[in-house]
């Protein structure tokens, strides 16, 4: 039995470049200090005193930088490669994080908000333009998990870190976010150096250099996301809010459950897309990973038995969706996109994203504090539901 599974584990990791194994120890740096925007609402809310609608137009002010980071940080890939935006992103990142902590005033955080996203969400695209460039059709799928899987590590280390941190003093989380951005960028440095990356202006492996915009099926996709997104960044804005005013569950808590789901991708979601890669469209599982998502949040509406236990309950069936839905919507754009335009792809992937920064946790927010997170759940619950029949559909397409 334990042959078995040492062996699945074993084939589920086994030929991967190096490069994706380097990329995938810098994205675990980077992400091990990711706890600022987990806890931004409650920060907003308990340390600058402000509602909890006022503390979603923050995360409004961080998607409007982050869709402009995006983009540039596409276009930038494209033309001066992955790696120096990689770097130069990581970098100034970790400096405006310092900046921002020191910000008490709310419109001033709006601003420092929207610039700080701007330039760490630049390199969103870069990174996995990289991981494109550094694997194959083959093997793309399990590549982009195992950078998931070390950005959920570190995603693990951050939150649990995060939430003990936060019960301390939410500033040293600006701190931390900030030194392990510098602390990534040094090690990118190091060890993918740039006279192993092919710049994508001299590839001669580019198949079409068409622009990215004339591709309907994928703007389609990315509408798709979109509204996956909507719903996903719940857990960072109005989620842990819930379960600190409704629940009665504490920051370290909140902490532990973050990790937790961190740790179960790490476990389980390389053999899962070992298992699953081949024998369905990537559509196939990305919608019935929102059908998990959503109904995540909608159990929070049971209130019955162990709060505690309900919370792990949603965090479980969250994480499964998680782990079918985003490698797959990952392997989608790549398998589109060539060296030409990679960085194109996944700028307007990043948008979509972007974009549910925008609006998500302000109308989340907002239909919390007008009608109650009871109605929230279910509107993002039917909103899962009719986003998991728009990919089958874009499915059918292919």
């Amino acid at each position: 039995m334990l042959t078995s599974v040492y062996n699945l584990y074993r084939q589920s990791f086994a030929g991967l470049s190096t490069q994706v194994w380097l990329l995938s120890l810098v994205n675990l740096v980077n992400r091990a200090g990711t706890m600022v925007v987990p806890f931004m609402s409650m920060y907003m809310t308990q340390n600058i005193g402000v509602s909890l609608t006022k503390a979603g137009f923050v995360l409004t002010c961080f998607g409007l930088g982050s869709i402009i980071g995006a983009l540039a940080g596409g276009k930038l890939t494209d033309y001066y490669g992955h790696y120096k935006v990689q770097i130069i992103t990581l970098i100034f990142g970790g400096f405006t994080f310092f900046i921002l902590s020191t910000f008490r005033e709310y419109h001033s955080i709006c601003i420092m908000t929207f610039l700080l996203a701007m330039i760490n969400e630049a390199y969103r695209p870069a990174n996995m333009a990289a991981i494109g460039q550094y694997s194959n059709t083959e093997n793309r799928a399990r590549s982009s998990s195992l950078v998931r899987l070390t950005t959920n590590l570190g995603w693990a280390v951050g939150a649990s870190l995060g939430g003990i941190l936060a019960s301390i003093d939410y500033k040293l989380l600006f701190w931390v976010d900030g030194f392990t951005n510098l602390f990534a960028g040094l090690v990118l440095f190091f060890v993918l150096k740039p006279s192993i990356i092919i710049s994508p202006k001299n590839s001669v492996d580019s198949k079409t250099n068409s622009s990215v915009y004339k591709d309907k099926d994928f703007l389609i996709f990315v509408l798709m996301s979109f509204f996956f997104a909507l719903c996903f960044f719940q857990i960072f804005s109005t989620y842990p809010v819930f379960l600190k005013k409704e629940f009665g569950i504490t920051e370290n808590q909140i902490g532990t459950l973050f990790a937790l789901n961190g740790l179960l991708i790490a476990a389980f979601e390389m053999i899962t897309v070992h298992k699953l890669s081949g024998k369905k469209d990537e559509l196939y599982y990305v919608a019935f990973g929102l059908l998990f998502v959503g109904t995540s949040f909608l159990v929070l509406n049971i209130h019955a038995g162990s709060l505690v236990l309900l919370a792990y309950l949603s965090c479980l069936l969250f994480t499964i969706g998680e782990i079918l839905s985003m490698p797959f919507m990952l392997t989608y754009w790549m398998n589109r996109s060539d060296d030409s335009n990679r960085g194109q792809y996944a700028s307007l992937y990043t948008v979509a994203y972007s974009a549910a920064h925008i609006s998500g946790p302000f109308f989340g927010g907002y239909i919390a504090d007008e009608f109650g997170f009871s109605i929230l759940w279910l509107v993002i619950f039917l909103c899962c539901v009719m986003t998991c029949f728009g990919f089958l559909r874009l499915q059918k397409n292919n």
